[in-house]
């Protein structure tokens, strides 16, 4: 896997220096809002903001009160994060005494039925996001959905492919070598995908009050915290986003055509137990479907391959269109200890992590290494900073530090092909890593774990205060007028368009939705 990594390195060499770098990169960073007393925010979308429906960047995620922010794709990683930034300084100015919460893990809840869902307005298109979320809350519940993360955009550049077609000498047309690159990729990923957890996992303890009363099964770290002391990430465990439910879907991963078959496949069947909630029961629709899947969206994965639909475009009919376009990697618990849940660092990392997965050596996956890089990434959520941690590979038993230190080696040698001359930003987000990979205390689950203790204060309380400390923090910086005037003009503009939408619809709801899985484009119709 890794020697044929580095001959393509040295292949593509100097001729692959000026464009390697030049992809786009954007982000979605989920946060939830807080009332002052740190529970979640029972007030609707702020009208201030837009609307979720149909703004470019400020929408909201399962409930009412959680945002997503969503940046366009970007030139460089800095530029990600200033927009971030913005865009977070634009929110705290337009939500009153209420907070943005600094974690991953949600803060005090009251069970499932205080846990508002998304509202999208009246049109087709919005009534279909809401009962696609109500259906989420049927069958997974609604307390797993208010956990945050952070996702990463990741396209190479179009002048890339021309030289690693040559480089390869590849046959066949470049639609084709761009979606095998990346689907090589993402089977690397998910191979390597223990290694994110581990380095930026930041959710090694959780609010008593996720659990409704329920045993949770973990450590007391007070009264009010459970934890595990050697958790990584707690929200990619099955306690969160890798569910018994989920855990039961296998979706192919070693060609397009497979992919798109497998999500159509749990899309087109049913499930008995989703049966057994009924799709509209007294005229309330509970769910979209009884399959599987009631969308592609539904399928959690720690990456995927994307291609930016058309209007009512399906995902998978995007892709079966025109092929891979740019990746998403959804493994990122948002950092505690960045304003923004994420910094220019990580993403410059995660981006030379990538193309090392494109580049490594990707056989396909069969059934007993899927279940083993499943056991890796759940383990290392649970007890990856154990000490003497190992993992499994190649049917044997390998250290995770061994393992992690070679991969660094590796995605050091692709960060001096990113580096610009004179620059060395990919070397130093690599070397980076390698200090915490020497060093575990300094990964942000333990440093989570050491502040708690340090300062006498329960999970909820530290989140608390360092969402605080964030807003001030960002708030100190003055705004940029010209980006927050953009931002208000798409808060007027959205609502707009939103109106104009509802206006046009011309039919009815189940309509539209039989539309929509025929792969009929619905929208104003």
């Amino acid at each position: 896997m890794l020697e044929l990594a580095r001959r393509r390195l040295e292949r593509l060499g100097a001729a692959a220096q000026g464009v390697i770098a030049g992809g786009l990169r954007g982000v979605e960073k989920e946060a939830l809002r807080i009332a002052p007393d740190g529970r979640l925010a029972a007030t609707p979308h702020p009208r201030a903001l837009g609307s979720a429906l149909t703004h470019a960047y400020i929408t909201t995620d399962y409930s009412e009160a959680l945002l997503e922010f969503v940046t366009p794709p970007m030139p460089s990683s800095v530029e990600v994060i200033d927009f971030l930034a913005d865009l977070h300084r634009y929110t705290a100015t337009r939500i009153g005494d209420e907070l943005l919460w600094a974690t991953s893990m949600p803060c005090m809840l009251s069970g499932d039925d205080h846990i508002p869902l998304a509202r999208y307005g009246d049109s087709n298109v919005g009534r279909m996001k809401t009962i696609y979320r109500r259906g989420l809350g049927y069958r997974y519940g609604r307390t797993m959905q208010t956990i945050s993360g952070v996702h990463f955009n990741y396209s190479l550049p179009e002048s890339f492919w021309a030289v690693y077609q040559a480089v390869e000498g590849h046959a066949g047309g470049m639609e084709a070598l761009r979606s095998e690159a990346y689907m090589a990729l993402v089977r690397n990923f998910h191979r390597l995908g223990w290694l994110v957890l581990y380095l930026f996992g930041a959710s090694p303890a959780v609010c008593r009050s996720f659990f409704a009363g329920r045993e949770s099964g973990l450590q007391a770290f007070d009264s009010g915290t459970v934890y595990t002391p050697y958790a990584t990430s707690l929200r990619m465990s099955d306690l969160g986003y890798k569910n018994r439910d989920q855990a039961r879907l296998r979706i192919p991963l070693n060609s397009l055509e497979e992919y798109i078959d497998g999500l159509t496949h749990a899309i087109a069947t049913p499930n008995p137990a989703y049966e057994r909630i009924g799709v509209e029961v007294d005229g309330e629709w509970r769910q979209l479907s009884t399959s599987w899947l009631q969308i592609e969206n539904e399928y959690y994965s720690v990456i995927r391959p994307k291609r930016v639909a058309r209007s009512g475009e399906r995902p998978t009919q995007a892709l079966k269109r025109c092929g891979v376009q740019y990746v998403e990697v959804r493994a990122l618990d948002v950092n505690a200890f960045e304003p923004v849940g994420v910094s220019a660092c990580q993403l410059r990392f995660l981006e030379a992590l990538l193309l090392h997965c494109m580049l490594s050596e990707s056989p396909p996956i069969h059934d007993s290494e899927y279940d083993a890089i499943e056991r890796n990434q759940r383990r290392v959520a649970w007890e990856g900073r154990r000490p003497g941690f190992m993992l499994e590979r190649g049917g044997g038993e390998v250290a995770l530090a061994e393992w992690a230190s070679e991969v660094l080696d590796h995605v050091a040698e692709v960060a001096e092909l990113l580096d610009a001359p004179g620059d060395g930003s990919y070397t130093r987000a690599v070397a980076a890593q390698r200090a915490v990979l020497e060093d575990p205390a300094r990964l942000p689950s333990a440093r989570l774990l050491a502040e708690m203790a340090a300062h006498d204060e329960s999970f909820f309380q530290l989140a608390r205060r360092l969402s605080a400390d964030h807003a001030s923090a960002l708030l100190a910086d003055a705004a940029d007028p010209a980006r927050e005037g953009c931002f208000t003009a798409e808060a007027e503009s959205s609502l707009e368009r939103q109106r104009a939408l509802e206006a046009a619809e011309r039919i009815d709801f189940r309509t539209h939705l039989a539309n929509y899985y025929a792969g009929v484009d619905t929208v104003g119709g």
